[in-house]
């Protein structure tokens, strides 16, 4: 992990600090990758024990983001840090309410599987959630990539992982109306196609946590708020500020 962006301080203890915030974040962000793909696999295959792990860990996740939010405000209060650390605080408090977020999205993907438990066998979901499961793919490499640019403090990567997301809404739309024609052929299907189209829903909005990942990434780097911006003047941003 690069440190070189945190500022040197007198206080050791406030470089101490920063730093295991920032380790904090990380595992947060962790726990809720291992929810996305707990969750999905859960739904595909009908493991309705693997859904209540997903439901179990989110209570850690939860737990982690009050925890980590409680530091940055004590210092926030005590520090009262400025320029860099101020935004590097600022931007925790907003990623780790990202992450809580995305945490949440699978956790109802996970009880959307146990309420389908019993109305499939895992045999027939295999072929039928193909589509599913590789929308979920990608979403869960938009948030690792996410992650992994928050760690090295870099925002080189940020406009690729945003863009990426025109690909996620593609499949969402496909998917959904491959299951709305499902659904008026067949009015059985309509139970199990709500539910699929929650879960595709859902995996659609943490693709767009993911995005919201990168853009409190460049307010921390380069001090710009491009949130509601369009990724081509996001491009243009982090173009220009590379000049």
């Amino acid at each position: 992990m690069d440190t070189g962006k945190i500022g040197q301080h007198i206080s050791g203890q406030f470089n101490k600090e920063l730093e295991d915030i920032r380790n904090k974040v990380l595992t947060m962000g962790g726990l809720v990758e291992q929810q996305i793909e707990w969750a999905v696999q859960a739904f595909t295959t009908g493991d309705a024990e693997l859904a209540d792990q997903v439901i179990r860990q989110d209570n850690v996740v939860d737990a982690l983001e009050i925890a980590i939010d409680r530091e940055c405000n004590q210092i926030l209060a005590l520090r009262q840090p400025a320029a860099f650390d101020l935004r590097l605080l600022i931007t925790v408090i907003k990623v780790i309410n990202e992450l809580e977020i995305v945490g949440d999205l699978s956790e109802s993907i996970a009880k959307m599987a146990i309420s389908l438990a019993d109305i499939e066998s895992p045999v027939s979901k295999k072929d039928n959630y193909y589509e599913l499961q590789h929308m979920a793919d990608l979403v869960r490499a938009m948030l690792h990539d996410s992650l992994d640019a928050f760690a090295r403090m870099d925002v080189d990567d940020v406009a690729t992982i945003t863009g990426r997301d025109e690909n996620v809404d593609r499949e969402y739309v496909s998917i959904f109306r491959q299951l709305i024609t499902h659904m008026m052929e067949d009015p059985r299907n309509i139970t199990r196609t709500i539910n699929v189209l929650w879960t595709v829903r859902a995996l659609e909005r943490i693709g767009d946590h993911a995005c919201y990942i990168c853009e409190h990434l460049i307010y921390m780097i380069k001090g710009q708020n491009v949130r509601h911006l369009p990724q081509e003047e996001i491009e243009e941003i982090l173009r220009n500020s590379r000049r």
